[in-house]
């Protein structure tokens, strides 16, 4: 089936990109195209789609071999557009009106399930971090974000760029960045680049407690990060939590591996 330009469309709808929404539209068939192979072999994968916007992404991954798709748009003036994609696929496509930092995604799709999504700016940090919390539920993650933001997320200790983000998605997940790409595929064009990062989950779940554990532990260990651990680490149990991990007070937040911060978020949960 011959589709109307993607222009036409956002047109014809009126769906102007908000800044408040995070919003900034791909329209270049090929970009998509390239986004969707990166998440693998998707034939009998349920795939979900986060922010879908007027349906570029969307219509890529139904040109795949995905067995179905779930599009979850918080944007009313979207719904019409992908309306008319969701009527040219019955049974394939089903279009959820709402925000997603409500959502239970993995009950949006059978299993095996993946994520993939172009992810609004403003709410992409959350977003993850609430994915990895239930990341066993999902075979894989596709997702774009500012360049910044998946470069964080793939950064190695000792790094600039390293920081909780790092460790929380590199403790749940392998995380490799895939595709750079620049603010003029963009309409309208945002101020900065943009990437696409492939988020596996590793086959060890982490309980509930010990992931919380390692949400204060981080937010602890980063808030502060020019000082010594011993110092922001103090409210956690500071240099007699440090000592019983075998960790030395006087290192830094940044120069600590994934183990490290595991195994004093066990000892964090443990109190």
């Amino acid at each position: 089936m011959t589709l109307p330009p993607l222009r036409d469309v956002v047109a014809r709808h009126g769906l102007d990109a908000r800044k408040s929404l995070g919003q900034h539209f791909l329209f270049d068939a090929n970009l998509t195209a390239r986004i969707v192979r990166a998440a693998g072999a998707l034939g009998g994968r349920h795939v979900i789609e986060v922010g879908a916007g007027p349906g570029g992404l969307t219509r890529a991954l139904l040109a795949s071999a995905a067995a179905s798709v779930t599009a979850v748009e918080v944007d009313a003036r979207a719904l019409g557009a992908l309306a008319e994609l969701e009527a040219l696929h019955p049974g394939r496509l089903r279009v959820i009106a709402a925000d997603a930092l409500t959502l239970d995604c993995a009950a949006l799709a059978a299993s095996p399930r993946q994520i993939i999504a172009n992810l609004p700016y403003n709410i992409a940090a959350p977003l993850l971090i609430g994915w990895l919390r239930t990341a066993g539920c999902y075979e894989r993650m596709t997702l774009m974000f500012q360049q910044e933001v998946a470069e964080r997320l793939c950064a190695q200790p000792g790094s600039a760029a390293y920081g909780r983000l790092s460790v929380l998605t590199q403790w749940i997940c392998t995380a490799d960045l895939m595709l750079r790409i620049p603010p003029a595929a963009f309409v309208p064009p945002p101020k900065v680049w943009s990437a696409v990062v492939g988020l596996v989950p590793r086959e060890r779940r982490v309980p509930p407690r010990l992931f919380a554990a390692m949400e204060r532990l981080t937010a602890a260990a980063f808030g502060q990060r020019r000082k010594m651990l011993r110092g922001a680490l103090k409210p956690l149990g500071g240099e007699a939590l440090l000592r019983r991990a075998g960790i030395a007070p006087e290192r830094r937040a940044e120069t600590l591996g994934t183990a490290e911060f595991e195994r004093l978020a066990g000892l964090l949960d443990a109190f």
